[in-house]
Order: C-alpha cells, then structure tokens, then sequence
C-alpha cells in the first residue's frame, strides 16, 4: 500500500525535511500514480489475528494527539473484510479520551507490535462508534466469547492506508506464554552434565567471524548475522552466493552445511543467513538452533556461488518453496538495484512460516505474490501458468523442495522452454 501510505504521511513538511536529510528521491517513486485501494492481504490478516494489543493514536479537539494502549484475548482485533477492521472497546478508566475525540474527528492510526519478530505494522482509518443499541449483530462480532471484560461499545475502522516497518530498534520482549513454553522446552533437554562441550572456535576457514546478532524470522526459521572478529570488511559475493559453515554435532563431530546468503552488499559488513529448524532431518539445523549463540566464533571460508545470477537485462522470474527464498530474496533485491524486470512466486504452508514475507511485499508490492498451501486449493502455486505467463526470454531461478524444482524443470520441458533457461538450487 505504499502510494496510499506516502500521500497520507509525506505532507509538504515531511517532504521537505526528506530533501534536507537526503532521502526524498528515494521517496519520490513510491508517490507516483493514483493512491491504490487499501487491501489486507492474508499477510496482513494472519498478524492482526495473532496481536494482543496494539496503540490507538485519535486527534483531539485542540490539535494535541492521543495514544492509548489498546488489550486484550490474541485476535481480539478483528478483520471484518479486507478494508475493514473491528474490535469490542472494553471498560477502562472512564476518561474517554479516544471516544470523545473520534466523536470531532474519526482519523485513527494504529501501530501492531510483534516484539518477539520484531515487525510492526502501521494502519491509517476512519474509524465509528457501535453501539448495542443500533447495531447489536455488529457488536457482537467483535466481542471473544472466552473473554469477559464488560464491553461498553464497538469500534469499526475502515482502513485508508498501511505499511510496514523495518525492524530495526525493535527490542525483543516475550510475553507470559512465550517464555513459560521456552522454559518447559529448556526442561526437556538432557542434563548439561551429559552435553557434549562444543569446541571455543568452530572450523578452519581464513575468515575468523563471530555471531553478532539472532533474530526469530518464523516460529522455526532463525536468522543469524555473522560479522568479523576484528570488525573488519569480509570478502564481497554475488547474489545466490552460500556459506559453508562448521556444526557442532551432538556425537561431538563438526560437520558442514551450505546456508545461502540472503541479501547482497557491495562492501560487506556482516553475512546474514537463515536456518530452518528440521528435526526429523541429518541434526545440522536442529544443532545450529541449539547451539549457536551470540558471540558463538566460527573460522569459515570465502562465500562461494553455485547458483549465480544472469549479468545481462533479460527479464527474471523466480520460484521459491519454503526455505528455498533465501538465495531467491537475494536475487530479487539484486536485480531491483540494477532495474531488471523479475516476478518472484513464493509458496510456503502459511505467512507465519514463511521468512521475509513482510519485508518482500513491502519493498517488491508489485513484483511478489505469495501462496499459501495451508490454507484454501485456489492459494496455492500453478507452476504451469506461471511459467506460461512469463516473457519468452525470461531466466527462470528456482529455489526449494526437490519436488517443487522437478515439476519446474519438467513443465518448463513440456512447455518448449529451453532448460538453459531454467537455473535450479535444492536447499537439502
């Protein structure tokens, strides 16, 4: 929604202070064109759903702001439609500020928290009052059966705008629930007198780093951020490039695995890779969860790239199933800095268990659509029609399950597309 979201936010004043600061022509593209009609995507509704609070901003009748934290059962926040959401105002302190505000002017922003992802989504709508009394069916949509705080009226949000943030600064915080399941997670594992000792430094590459940085991206995908140990600049790679890594096995062996680096930098300050927890697998991503941790020291070797991007401008379509977006994220934002047309089609079982959804639809709104297996037939990926549709000149990248590469490759044969044309990389 970026165009909706600028012509709100980037008034003459913002506008002006961008141009001083240097970051109004980044700015300036996402304002051309007609503001689009705002749309929760299954994104967009699948994180509501899981919110249990979120902050309320009303303007009052002297102009001053007003911010009020806003609680209550996961989900309490409800999606009535794709432009519309709900939620049943509880009894509080009986001041109504925000009530009272919204009775002079119905503008409202919302900011949705989720500490423990860091993300936050900002929504901008025009919001109304329900009551009992005039609309007694609406209201009660917007109550939760299993919560029983009085509800005095209803609040009905049709939504002018959203965006996305960076995660940047957002400390992570875990509630109750959170941290009581990680501490019974903790007490299931074996006695630390039985863990084996992982060795101070992990492999023998010529690149000493250190991990400075983890962040939760799915409940089992973490994304860990490698830097060097004498804060140095590492070696640059291509898009597509991995890093073959040292694992501190349970026997008490190192093993190696090939993690794909997911972004792209000209001058490297840090590698970032991400890891899909697979317990039933060989044990190198359950080890890496288990072990690694911040300031965890690994001695590893220059990138290297078996699944290196075209040079030239022809058009990009790209395919990734589940973990299988890691190299492909990189490759999107690649081609986007050098201005190649690219599509990229990411299916995963659902948007909580797929990595960098958020960012992609944020940066990429009209070159990204996702599919969702988990949830109806009609969501989920047609590889027929999207190789039908792309350009006839198109290098088509695919990234993920084996079976999702074969039915690529196969289709791709039973269409007439050249497999030169067809570049493949199994994350197994």
């Amino acid at each position: 929604m970026a165009r909706a979201f600028a012509k709100i936010s980037f008034t003459p004043d913002v506008q002006t202070v961008q141009t001083e600061m240097g970051s109004r022509d980044a700015y300036t593209a996402v304002e051309l064109g007609e503001p689009e009609i705002p749309a929760l995507s299954a994104v967009e509704q699948a994180f509501i759903a899981e919110r249990d609070s979120f902050y309320l901003a009303t303007v009052g009748q002297t102009g001053w702001p007003y911010v009020q934290h806003r609680g209550g059962p996961a989900g309490f926040l409800k999606v009535l439609d794709e432009r519309t959401l709900g939620y049943a105002d509880f009894s509080g302190n009986r001041q109504y500020i925000s009530v009272g505000n919204l009775r002079g002017d119905n503008r409202v922003s919302l900011f949705l928290m989720d500490y423990p992802g860091r993300q936050r989504l900002k929504i901008w709508g025009r919001a109304r009052v329900v009551s009992q009394h005039d609309e007694p069916e609406l209201l009660a949509k917007l109550e939760s059966a299993d919560f029983r705080a009085p509800v005095e009226r209803g609040i009905v949000i049709e939504v002018e705008a959203f965006d996305w943030n960076c995660p940047k600064y957002i400390t992570p915080r875990y509630n109750q629930h959170t941290l009581e399941a990680a501490l019974l997670k903790a007490s299931q594992v074996q006695p630390i007198a039985e863990v084996r000792q992982a060795p101070a430094v992990l492999g023998n590459g010529a690149l000493p780093l250190v991990i400075n940085a983890i962040r939760q991206l799915t409940p089992q995908i973490r994304g860990y951020e490698l830097s060097h140990i004498d804060g140095e600049r590492l070696p640059a790679y291509q898009a597509g490039a991995h890093l073959r890594v040292p694992i501190a096995m349970p026997d008490g062996r190192v093993a190696y695995h090939a993690y794909s680096l997911t972004e792209v930098q000209t001058d490297p300050e840090y590698y970032r890779i991400a890891v899909l927890r697979v317990d039933a697998g060989e044990g190198g991503s359950s080890a890496v969860h288990d072990g690694w941790q911040l300031g965890t020291r690994l001695n590893i070797d220059a990138p290297d790239n078996y699944f290196p991007l075209h040079d030239d401008h022809r058009p990009a379509l790209l395919i990734a199933g589940g973990i299988g977006i890691t190299p492909i994220k990189a490759m999107a934002e690649a081609l986007a800095a050098r201005g190649t047309d690219f599509q990229l089609h990411y299916a995963g079982r659902s948007p909580q268990e797929m990595a960098f959804v958020n960012g992609l639809q944020r940066q990429y709104p009209d070159q990204c659509q996702f599919y969702y297996s988990g949830t109806t037939p009609e969501n989920k990926l047609a590889i027929a029609k999207v190789l039908g549709d792309a350009p006839a000149e198109a290098v088509i990248y695919v990234c993920g399950p084996n079976r999702l590469i074969e039915e690529v490759r196969n289709t791709a044969r039973q269409i007439g597309i050249a497999e030169a044309r067809v570049q493949f990389e199994s994350f197994v």
